[in-house]
């Protein structure tokens, strides 16, 4: 089901809801820089979490629905995770709400998270967390992670050209008992795998979609 849903002033982005027949679970799920709600791996995520029980909310972000190619201020970007956070909670009351995204969208919902709890999220799940530029490896944007005080599950390729594994496993240890890190083998940043790692990009949709699914059911 696709629905509006509205940012003030004049602004409004487009999201789609999915939901299963038995909902376990609600997760906000904000697309990465490059590719919008709609796009083929973002789908792909949210039919099969629905598969496990779990309803998404897709949404675009503002420069996103405008067409355009450069993200929106991080300001902007957190009043569109608020707002969709609001949204999912209006859908489903009385299911548990998680939120994140892949990406650019999993970090702009930390920060809104880091910057002021979003009302009734339980807790965070990055599909790719970007711990830096490619080629430029850094931590620093991870350090608003240390105001984040609700659990955090960071689901990350091991070949992840945005998140080189020897920092973020620090990150990950510096965060204790909030964060867990599950590594998928042979992955990059968009979860994809080479041939010659013997697995298909499809069993690693299962493999993050299933880890997912089993911390949302022991955070629930």
């Amino acid at each position: 089901m696709t629905i509006t849903i509205e940012l003030g002033e004049d602004a409004a982005v487009s999201a789609i809801w999915l939901t299963p027949a038995q909902p376990q679970a609600t997760y906000v799920f904000a697309h990465g820089a490059g590719a919008g709600m709609a796009h083929k791996s973002m789908t792909a995520i949210a039919e099969s979490l629905a598969a496990r029980g779990i309803a998404t909310l897709r949404y675009n972000f503002l420069y996103m629905e405008r067409g355009s190619k450069r993200p929106d201020a991080p300001a902007l970007a957190h009043k569109a995770v608020r707002a969709a956070v609001a949204k999912a909670h209006d859908l489903a009351p009385k299911l548990p709400l998680f939120a994140g995204g892949k990406s650019f969208g999993g970090r702009m919902t930390s920060q809104a998270q880091a910057l002021q709890p979003l009302p009734d999220v339980r807790g965070l799940i990055f599909f790719g967390f970007p711990l830096h530029p490619a080629g430029k490896p850094s931590d620093e944007r991870a350090a608003h992670l240390d105001d984040v005080a609700v659990p955090m599950l960071f689901v990350q390729g091991a070949n992840d050209s945005l998140a080189t594994v020897d920092l973020l496993k620090p990150v990950i240890k510096r965060l204790g008992t909030r964060a867990t890190l599950a590594l998928v083998e042979h992955a990059d940043h968009s979860f994809h795998v080479p041939a010659k790692s013997g697995r298909k990009d499809a069993e690693v949709l299962a493999e993050i979609c299933d880890t997912a699914a089993s911390w949302v059911a022991q955070h629930d």
